[in-house]
């Protein structure tokens, strides 16, 4: 739409031509091109907090105390000062200014661990509208575990994982779900994924998908739980048939009625040898699968012992790594081995992945994580894994290689580059399921907007190594210029090469503000530095 990449002649060219339809959004983002956080505060006076993210909204700054037991949130507010001068712009800020409660003000802070428990810093869940925030808290994790009932072995557990619904408007706590005994990776939201109101789940030690609701007054409400059964009615089925399998064999022991003896057996046997429902449910589509590709019966009985009956355990050991919605009947589920379900690189370990659907109780897809056909998805339909609500704002109009153009290119200039194309496909769906929330809705990260080095920075919300060389941030119109530098650590860059350094970066959903932390490995406070529009 614009011609010119003067702001002054883009708000003249705005009010007398009109967008084309469906580009309006888009148009109007094509003003942050001039409007970007072109100056830079290091090492800004603040307090010692471990700072996790801004809300979708922009409303709030989440971030936590360094003992791990509070929350304090902020509110973004715009630096403001007086100037004597006549040219304010070419002087320097006042010491005032330079201060994190000029940018900032505390709105609460909140105590959410107690006792033995910390609060997961990594994890962090806003719901559609801002209005409650999900926060965890957790005892140790133990790694030597005992194996209990239908608990995974191999996979540790934690005392008491709670799960704080809060309202962010003014820090009070709206109810709270506890799971004991348990296993939930909770880092960067891996463990647990949110679609509107509902929420997943996954306990990895019980295998166990937990679907909740979110309702409008602030409550947590069980809706199923898919594992062990994936009808509500199912543990009832059993129990009454056990109980008439029960009843039948004392019967058949002992035909005379007044010497039975209860011995018990009324409910259904955790440690008997039954699959899961889950499990039964994913075997039964592989069969059916495998089945149905041939027609001749005798090509059909040695095409299921190769591929079915030969690979029955490995089908049979597999457990659920990570789910996430598609939509509000269907849940992308991750499944492998008991190792890469607890490794933090899942990379070399072999993973399937089927689409469930939660009102039929059916697996209606199952793929490898080399298919070609699950890649082809994903680069086309890639908006639809992330899987975010309609009514959001900012999330719609993250990059993605199936809604931009230039992240296309990058991704097919990475397929080019040569190697096994199935490692290739490997790689990319070591990314599936998408962590929830995992990443910034700020234009700064628009690749229709801005070019910038994705190995230093990104939209999404992961630590970088630390860099002394400011990150550029490139025009993608003619003539390419440099529209601004992102700059983490302290102005000067460090005098100590040796240790390493690791940056993340917090940017506002659509203001020109972000905020740069760059940490050691040791407890050594953190240097923060605020880049804003002047």
């Amino acid at each position: 739409m614009f011609r010119s990449i003067n702001v002054t002649s883009r708000i003249f060219e705005r009010q007398i031509r009109t967008p084309a339809p469906g580009t309006s959004v888009h148009c109007a983002r094509r003003f942050y091109e001039n409007i970007v956080p072109s100056f830079t505060v290091y090492d800004i006076e603040c307090p010692d907090h471990s700072f996790r993210k801004f809300t979708d909204d922009g409303q709030y700054l989440i971030s936590f105390s360094r003992n791990h037991q509070d929350l304090i949130v902020y509110r973004p507010m715009w630096l403001s000062f007086s100037c004597k001068e006549e040219d304010c712009c070419r002087h320097d800020l006042p010491p005032k200014a330079k201060r994190f409660e000029s940018f900032f003000t505390q709105l609460y802070s909140v105590t959410l661990a107690s006792c033995n428990e910390l609060i997961c810093k990594d994890f962090f869940l806003s719901m559609e509208g801002n209005q409650f925030g999900l926060f965890a808290t957790s005892t140790a994790q133990i790694h030597d575990a005992p194996t209990t009932g239908r608990a995974i072995q191999g996979v540790p557990f934690i005392e008491k994982i709670t799960f704080h619904l809060l309202r962010l408007e003014d820090g009070v706590v709206l109810d709270e779900k506890v799971f004991h005994n348990d296993f939930i990776n909770l880092a960067h939201n891996m463990g647990v994924f949110l679609y509107d109101d509902l929420l997943a789940i996954v306990s990895l030690r019980y295998q166990t998908i937990h679907i909740l609701q979110v309702r409008d007054l602030g409550n947590l409400v069980d809706v199923r739980t898919i594992g062990s059964f994936c009808r509500e009615d199912d543990e009832l089925f059993l129990i009454s048939n056990s109980q008439s399998l029960a009843t039948s064999e004392r019967s058949r022991l002992n035909p005379f009625p007044g010497n039975q003896v209860g011995n018990g057996h009324n409910q259904v046997n955790q440690d008997d040898s039954f699959l899961s429902g889950i499990k039964q449910r994913l075997l039964s589509f592989i069969f059916q699968g495998m089945w149905n590709e041939e027609t001749d019966q005798a090509m059909r009985v040695q095409s299921l012992k190769k591929k079915f009956f030969f690979h029955f355990q490995d089908y049979v050991d597999l457990i659920i790594w990570k789910v996430q919605f598609l939509d509000r009947h269907h849940l992308l589920i991750k499944f492998g081995s008991v190792d890469g379900g607890v490794s933090r690189n899942v990379d070399h370990h072999p993973a399937f992945f089927a689409v469930y659907n939660m009102e039929t109780t059916e697996v209606v897809a199952f793929y490898q994580n080399s298919a070609e056909e699950l890649y082809f998805l994903f680069e086309k339909f890639c908006d639809h894994f992330h899987a975010t609500s309609r009514n959001s704002l900012h999330m719609n109009f993250i990059s993605s290689h199936s809604n931009n153009v230039y992240a296309l290119e990058q991704l097919r200039s990475i397929k080019n580059k040569g190697g096994s194309f199935s490692q290739f496909v490997k790689k990319m769906m070591a990314s599936l399921p998408f962590g929830c929330q995992s990443q910034s809705p700020s234009p700064y990260f628009d690749q229709s907007l801005f070019r910038y080095d994705e190995k230093l920075i990104s939209a999404t919300d992961r630590h970088r190594q630390s860099t002394d060389h400011p990150i550029k941030f490139i025009s993608r119109r003619p003539p390419y210029t440099l529209k601004f530098k992102i700059k983490p650590g302290p102005e000067a860059g460090t005098i100590d090469g040796r240790t390493k350094r690791i940056s993340s970066f917090l940017f506002h959903p659509f203001l020109p503000l972000a905020l740069s932390i760059q940490q050691t490995l040791f407890l050594q406070p953190s240097v923060v530095n605020i880049h804003f529009r002047r």
